[in-house]
C-alpha cells in the first residue's frame, strides 16, 4: 500500500471503501473481481442475444405479416450467433476502450503488457480463448503476476484502473496509469468542502 496521503476523504475515518480504489490502482486484478466481471459480461451477451432474436422475429413479421411468431432457428445457428456476439462484444470492447461492461463495473482494464490497448488479432484471440477455456481464469491465484492462461498466451494483462478517459492521464493513450495520476485526477474532480454557516 502507498504510504502517502490518500485522496480527500480517504483517511481512516472515511472507512476502507473510500481508499481502496486509489490504493489498488494499477495493480493486477484478482480472481474474484475477474469472475464477477465475466458474470456481468455473460448477462450482457445473453441480453444482446435476446434482442437480436426479437429483432429478427420483428423483421419476419414485417415481411410476412401477422401473426407475430418468435423464430425457432436450428441449434447450430443459435450457437453460431451467440459465439459471434460474444466475440464481437469482448474483442470490440478491448480494442476500443480496454473495458467490457463487466470490466467497467469492477474497475478493470484489459491491455497489452505495455499498457496499450490490444490490437484486433490479440483481442479476438483472447475473446476466443475466454469462450473455449473459461477455466483458464483459475490460473490467476497461482500466477506471480495474477495472469490467466489467456493472458499468458496473448501476452495481455488485467489491472485495476479507475482512471477517467482523460487524454492527460488516461492509460488508453499514454500507457499504464500510475497511482499518482489517478490521485491528481481524483483531487481535481472532487469538490472542495465549504465551511458551514
Amino acid at each position: 500500500m502507498n504510504g502517502g496521503a490518500g485522496p480527500p476523504g480517504s483517511g481512516p475515518a472515511a472507512g476502507k471503501a473510500a481508499g481502496e480504489p486509489w490504493q489498488a490502482q494499477g495493480r493486477a486484478a484478482g480472481l474474484v473481481s475477474r469472475l464477477l466481471a465475466a458474470g456481468i459480461d455473460a448477462l450482457v451477451v445473453a441480453l444482446l442475444g435476446v434482442l437480436l432474436h426479437l429483432g429478427a422475429s420483428a423483421v419476419v413479421l414485417v415481411v410476412t405479416g401477422p401473426p407475430f411468431r418468435a423464430l425457432d432457428p436450428p441449434s447450430w445457428v443459435t450457437a453460431a450467433c451467440g459465439t459471434a456476439i460474444a466475440l464481437g462484444y469482448a474483442a470490440g470492447s478491448w480494442v476500443t476502450t480496454g473495458r467490457t461492461a463487466g470490466d467497467t463495473v469492477m474497475g478493470l482494464r484489459v491491455s497489452a503488457r505495455s499498457g496499450r490497448l490490444l490490437g484486433v488479432a490479440p483481442a479476438v484471440l483472447r475473446a476466443a480463448l475466454c469462450l473455449v477455456l473459461p477455466a483458464g481464469l483459475l490460473w490467476v491465484p497461482l500466477s506471480r503476476r495474477s495472469a490467466s492462461v489467456q493472458d499468458l498466451l496473448v501476452r495481455s494483462t488485467v489491472v485495476y484502473d479507475w482512471t477517467p478517459r482523460d487524454p492527460g492521464v488516461s492509460a488508453y493513450r499514454n500507457g499504464r496509469p500510475s497511482a499518482s495520476a489517478y490521485r491528481r485526477t481524483y483531487r481535481r474532480n472532487t469538490p472542495t468542502p465549504t465551511d458551514g454557516p
